[in-house]
């Protein structure tokens, strides 16, 4: 067994007797330490008694208020422990970072665009499947703040939600009223974990009034409803090709659009199916 594995397994962290060891031969060197840990055992928990806490003034001051906060709420739920470590503090950063960057290069744009719930009810393509993914990531945002007060899902929503709006690429002015309706929903998410960066950017956007006294946006239900879904097409338990159908489609359907699929059609020939297997809106499996 390696010595790694057997002070885990012990419970014993290698943190305490390195510190000593360290401090000992006069060797104040705390990137050493956390070489010895991560290779030989796990990290010492943090306590006054071992000298390793973290000074939060300090980590305010290097990294900032948001950048702690987010760090604190998103490494776990609530009820749980967590151990601090600085490449995770310093990933909560770089994402202030990377969201401040994405907002900012496009806030003179975004600043001149207004739009309606009513008019981005009338989209298409990846603009309407865009608003879909928003408004599902929104509502799951609720479930997660307002029902399991599990902050640390909260957040990954609002991440999710960010990489797709920044994965997204507007080609019309719809396109662009769908992204500014992110983002602001985005720092609607984000603003009781990172209240001043997204007050800041709040306003950049345009807004006179301060986005912890405008009302929280709402999910709009016509956003999530589907209207085609495209499902996988077996013959035979094989995986053959897929079809698009109206959302909540029947098994005879399904079947008429598979079997009008030339490359699903020619792995069915001239036989006649003897069963089908529909599991609806997941999958169509023809047993011939």
């Amino acid at each position: 067994m390696k010595i790694k594995d057997f002070l885990k397994e012990k419970n014993i962290s290698v943190g305490d007797n390195a510190r000593l060891l360290l401090k000992a031969l006069g060797i104040d060197d705390e990137e050493l330490l956390k070489k010895i840990e991560a290779q030989i055992g796990e990290v010492a928990k943090m306590s006054k008694s071992k000298g390793n806490t973290v000074d939060p003034e300090a980590a305010v001051e290097k990294y900032g208020a948001d950048t702690v906060r987010l760090y604190v709420l998103f490494a776990g739920p609530p009820e749980q422990d967590f151990e601090w470590t600085e490449e995770g503090i310093q990933g909560a950063y770089r994402f202030l970072n990377r969201l401040w960057n994405f907002v900012t290069t496009q806030e003179k744009e975004l600043r001149g665009i207004s739009y309606s719930r009513e008019e981005l009810r009338n989209l298409r393509g990846k603009a309407k499947d865009l608003r879909r993914e928003i408004h599902t990531l929104l509502k799951e945002y609720f479930e997660d703040m307002e029902k399991r007060f599990q902050f640390n899902t909260a957040i990954a929503k609002s991440m999710k939600l960010f990489n797709l709006l920044s994965d997204f690429k507007p080609s019309s002015e719809k396109d662009k009223k769908v992204l500014k309706e992110g983002v602001e929903i985005l720092l609607s998410m984000l603003s009781p974990i990172t209240p001043h960066i997204c007050e800041e950017l709040w306003g950049r956007l345009g807004h006179e009034e301060l986005i912890t006294l405008s009302p929280f946006p709402e999910v709009d239900q016509e956003a999530l409803k589907v209207e085609e879904i495209e499902i996988p097409v077996q013959i035979n338990g094989k995986l053959r090709g897929k079809i698009k159908i109206p959302y909540d489609s029947d098994q005879e359907t399904a079947l008429e659009e598979a079997l009008r699929n030339d490359k699903i059609a020619k792995h069915i020939g001239d036989k006649k199916p003897k069963k089908v297997i529909f599991v609806k809106n997941r999958l169509l499996n023809i047993v011939v």
